[in-house]
This record gives structure tokens, C-alpha cells and sequence, in this order.
């Protein structure tokens, strides 16, 4: 399910704030890593799939094609990839890479931007804000039902029997639905953290 589709989702349906997920996926090291050969910092890269994903999203909120976005559309563009930001701290990092004073963000330096946002989050907010996405109603469990409104959000056509099939995979103490828990080891098993 791309990231795409999910932030057209959502937009559909008024709520804005998109956790792209695969974004919470990255490898989890430090951003000061070394080289063994070298001694010398290197900076930690993302997979080329979020990469390509950044891409699409920059691409879509600019607007006017002129291949950087103003402070407005960084402040929307992060919101919708799930990034609590203020108007301040969006200021700040507009006024940090924009050296022309443009008031505007060219592509490569929100690919800095949003690559420091992304190695800065924490791998199990991102996870519990992914199993909001699921359970609007706050019961606290992924049920036969949530998966089907997620994955016809997203614009899977999947059948009930496997979705049914998911549910029954992961769900460790057999009462139909997924808890908390059982996302957690879900996401965990299934990225690099």
C-alpha cells in the first residue's frame, strides 16, 4: 500500500495527518556514525523507497512546478506526513537551509530536512500512531471490520476471508481481534528497528 495512496486517502477524508509509514521503517542507528576505515562521519542515508516516496509527496505539494516549495506548503506537506510541527519550528528549518533568503525550500534541501525528521522518530510512536489508523474508535483492538474500511481507504480490494486471514495470523490470544500488543510485535517482526 503506498504512501501515496494513504495520504490521498486521508486527505478524502478531511483528516490530514498521514503517518507515511514505511517512513518509521528506516534502520534505526545513530546519526553519528563512523566509518571503521576512515574515522570520518557519514551520514545515514534513508532506503530508496522512502526516498521515492519524499519525492512523490514534495511533488504533489508543489504546487506551481517550479521545484521548491514555500513555508506554507513545507508546513502542509509535513503535517500530511504525519509530522507534528509548529509554525515556528517550520520557520526555523525554512530559514536554516534557505541561503538566498527566497523564503522558499528547493528539493534537495527538504530531502535534508525531511531525512533528519525521519531518523529522529521514535520507531514505537510511529507504530501506535499507525494502530490509531486502525481503531478510530479507541476500543483499543483492530477488528474484521477496521481492516476492511482501512484497506478500502487504501484502495485494496481484499476480501473478507483475507483479511479474516491476517487477523488470525497475528492474533495470539485467539479472541478475533488484534490488540495493542499484538500490532506491536506485528511491526516490530516485520521492519527493522
Amino acid at each position: 500500500m503506498s504512501s501515496t495512496r494513504v495520504q490521498r486517502s486521508h486527505q478524502e477524508r478531511g483528516d490530514g495527518a498521514v503517518p507515511l509509514y514505511p517512513l518509521s521503517r528506516t534502520s534505526r542507528t545513530s546519526g553519528s556514525a563512523r566509518t571503521a576505515r576512515t574515522g570520518r562521519r557519514t551520514k545515514q542515508e534513508l532506503p530508496e523507497e522512502q526516498k521515492k516516496e519524499l519525492k512523490e509527496a514534495f511533488e504533489l505539494f508543489d504546487t506551481d512546478k517550479v521545484g521548491s516549495i514555500d513555508y506554507h506548503e513545507l508546513k502542509v506537506l509535513m503535517r500530511a506526513l504525519g509530522f507534528q510541527v509548529s509554525k515556528r519550528e517550520v520557520l526555523d528549518l525554512v530559514e536554516d537551509v534557505d541561503v538566498q533568503r527566497s523564503g522558499r525550500v528547493d528539493f534537495n534541501d527538504y530531502m535534508e530536512i525531511m531525512r533528519r525528521k525521519v531518523l529522529a522518530r521514535d520507531p514505537d510512536e510511529e507504530i501506535a500512531r499507525a494502530f490509531e489508523l486502525f481503531d478510530e474508535d479507541g476500543s483499543g483492538t483492530i477488528t474484521l471490520r477496521k481492516m476492511r474500511r482501512v484497506a478500502k481507504e487504501l484502495g485494496e480490494n481484499l476480501g473478507d476471508d483475507e483479511l479474516q486471514a491476517m487477523i488470525d495470523e497475528f492474533d495470539q490470544n485467539q479472541d478475533g481481534e488484534i490488540d495493542m500488543g499484538e500490532f506491536f510485535m506485528i511491526m516490530k517482526q516485520s521492519t527493522e528497528f
